[in-house]
């Protein structure tokens, strides 16, 4: 049914699955040996809930689960990594179109679909407890390469602290469509259209998460005026008393999600020799400091890493 030997083996992402253009079909094939469960079932799960509300993702073609197999649409080459990396590109207009999607992504009320298996999937929500042990992957795959043993022990015990305090100074609920790798390599420009892929992680949570993978990527350096113009722009549907709380819980949000970043990365490099990602680890920090630098919520977490990593924070 889906003769991998017949198609060609395209650049795949930071997970274990392969991937592989199939040129015939004008579609791509996943082979999902690892995590078969959530890379297939849920992956089209997510993409007929995004579909049913007028999102572009990848259609399900063809499916065999038994050989870890699934065939879908295929949007094509140009993520937008590639498309705003061109000098030629106009940046402002591309994000605006982004935040259109993601604005519609976000509108989205269903959290019950039935999968190819004719299975019930509900999505799950994104709480705390979750956002605290990804940002522990910071503590687990990069502190202890950076700290001493002996000061280890101490730093992981108030880093940990810090963080669940800080998530608990958030101030909206978690009652919103979460992509959660909402960045620019996630998203395909496919015939004048912003195309999503790789949304098996959905969870309903805050609503600035994705935003706060937006506008602080890793994957392209914009200057700070940028950032708050997007960030502006997105806030334009907010009436003023919620801006504040907004901007709050985005700030708190793009700190944690790229000290977990920090921590995927180091993991990526020192157990699976993607040794590529660690390049990307100095801009992380450079957010991290800039969304601390003039928010007395993280006076705490900003005095801890300073005294433990200050080559990073100012």
């Amino acid at each position: 049914m889906l003769n991998l030997k017949e198609l060609k083996e395209i650049k795949g992402d930071a997970s274990f699955r392969k991937f592989y253009r199939n040129k015939k079909n004008h579609s791509i094939v996943v082979l999902a040996k690892k995590e078969k469960n959530k890379n297939l079932l849920i992956y089209d799960a997510i993409n007929k809930i995004l579909i049913k509300n007028k999102i572009l993702a990848p259609k399900l073609l063809n499916h065999n689960y038994k050989d870890h197999l699934m065939e879908v649409e295929d949007f094509g080459d140009d993520t937008l990594i590639k498309v705003l990396k061109n000098k030629k590109t106009n940046k402002e207009i591309i994000f605006k179109k982004i935040l259109k999607t993601l604005i519609k992504l976000q509108s989205i009320k269903d959290k019950h679909v039935i999968n190819f298996k004719n299975q019930k999937y509900k999505v799950k929500e994104y709480d705390n407890k979750i956002l605290c042990n990804e940002a522990n992957l910071f503590s687990e795959w990069y502190a202890p390469r950076k700290i001493n043993s002996y000061k280890m022990r101490s730093f992981e015990k108030k880093y940990k602290k810090e963080v669940k305090n800080l998530l608990l100074k958030l101030k909206f609920k978690n009652d919103t469509f979460v992509h959660r790798d909402f960045h620019i390599s996630n998203l395909l420009y496919f015939k004048n259209n912003i195309a999503v892929i790789d949304s098996q992680d959905a969870l309903i949570g805050n609503k600035a998460y994705d935003l706060a993978s937006l506008v602080d990527d890793v994957r392209l350096k914009t200057s700070n005026k940028f950032k708050k113009k997007v960030l502006n722009y997105y806030l334009k549907k907010f009436k003023k008393d919620k801006t504040k709380k907004f901007i709050n819980d985005f700030e708190i949000l793009s700190v944690v999600r790229n000290l977990k970043i920090i921590g995927i990365f180091m993991r990526l490099a020192a157990r699976d020799n993607k040794k590529k990602y660690k390049k990307m680890i100095p801009y992380a920090w450079q957010m991290i400091n800039y969304r601390m630098k003039n928010n007395i919520e993280f006076k705490n977490l900003k005095s801890l890493m300073k005294g433990n990593f200050p080559k990073f924070i100012k």
